[in-house]
């Protein structure tokens, strides 16, 4: 079985086609070098050099398209050796993402993606949209390693989460209702006011803050039209459907014949979390974590500083 150091010794004698000038820059023995190509053509059962006592060295036919494969096996094992230190860095190997809608919306996902690879090109990416409970449950079994959500109170176990990023709600109205001309909006002001509801399959998250925003202006907000996703809920908005609560990103994507009012009295913000696994090993995964938890911190030093 030939070893990588015959091959270089191989490569290095074919390029110089002279034992002296190789040995010399491999810093080896010429009698060393001519021994291990001695050894190399045995295990190979084939003769690689014509050797010529008054004539420099030449390549046979057989050493021609050893030195072919010699070359790219080479490549290869300096391409191996870097890309294992790169993975031993977190620079090199995979990683699974998960995302919420939102998180394309405020730039969480696009500028997370954006640092993280400026740092680790190496490291290929396997994006997936998913609701904040799947998102969960393949965090939990291994499907995802990292996750764009919504925070939760209780996470599975072996998984946790923490926020990187908080915007406010608003309402999206329909621009000819009566309540667009307004500077802001009541809640109660909503009372007869049909809803659409993006992501309310579940009890928790967005659905609560619907609920509450119903509380505070005394009426039981449930959605007329539910929908995937907050994009749809503000076009059905601009076509004069109903009203939805929307995050203030979406503010971004807004479309003709749709206006977005703060309310007056709901005052509230959601949040969006990097959820990831509390025993992570791989280096890569634990890499974009920081990149997220990184990003966060900008997130909120520039808040402070819109504030003063």
């Amino acid at each position: 079985m030939i070893d990588s150091r015959q091959i270089k010794l191989f490569v290095a004698l074919a390029e110089d086609l002279h034992f002296a000038r190789s040995a010399d820059r491999l810093g080896i023995a010429q009698s060393v070098l001519s021994q291990q190509i001695k050894r190399l053509e045995s295990d190979l059962g084939v003769r690689l050099l014509n050797r010529n006592k008054r004539a420099a060295i030449t390549l046979t036919d057989a050493g021609g398209i050893f030195l072919v494969e010699a070359t790219a096996a080479l490549r290869q094992l300096e391409r191996a050796d870097r890309i294992g230190r790169l993975a031993a860095r977190g620079q090199a190997g995979q990683v699974a993402l998960g995302y919420i809608g939102s998180a394309v919306t405020t730039g969480l996902l696009p500028d997370t993606l954006r640092a993280f690879r400026a740092a680790s090109p190496d490291v290929r990416m396997h994006i997936v949209a998913m609701e904040t409970p799947n998102q969960l449950e393949r965090l939990s079994d291994g499907a995802l390693d990292i996750g764009f959500i919504r925070p939760r109170a209780h996470y599975p176990d072996g998984v946790t989460a923490k926020v990187v990023q908080s915007e406010r709600l608003l309402i999206a109205l329909p621009a000819d209702s009566p309540l667009s001309r307004a500077k802001s909006v009541k809640a109660s002001q909503l009372r007869e006011l049909p809803f659409i509801a993006p992501q309310f399959n579940e009890a928790a998250g967005f659905a609560e803050d619907l609920a509450r925003l119903g509380r505070v202006g005394g009426f039981d907000a449930q959605p007329e039209y539910r929908v995937n996703d907050f994009i749809t809920a503000v076009s059905m908005a601009s076509a004069g459907y109903g009203v939805a609560l929307v995050p203030q990103s979406i503010c971004g994507f807004a479309q003709p014949g749709v206006v977005f009012k703060p309310l007056s009295d709901f005052d509230e913000h959601v949040e969006l979390a990097v959820a990831y696994r509390i025993r992570e090993h791989s280096p890569c995964v634990r890499g974009f974590v920081d990149a997220a938890l990184s990003y966060g911190v900008a997130m909120q030093s520039r808040a402070r500083r819109t504030t003063r």
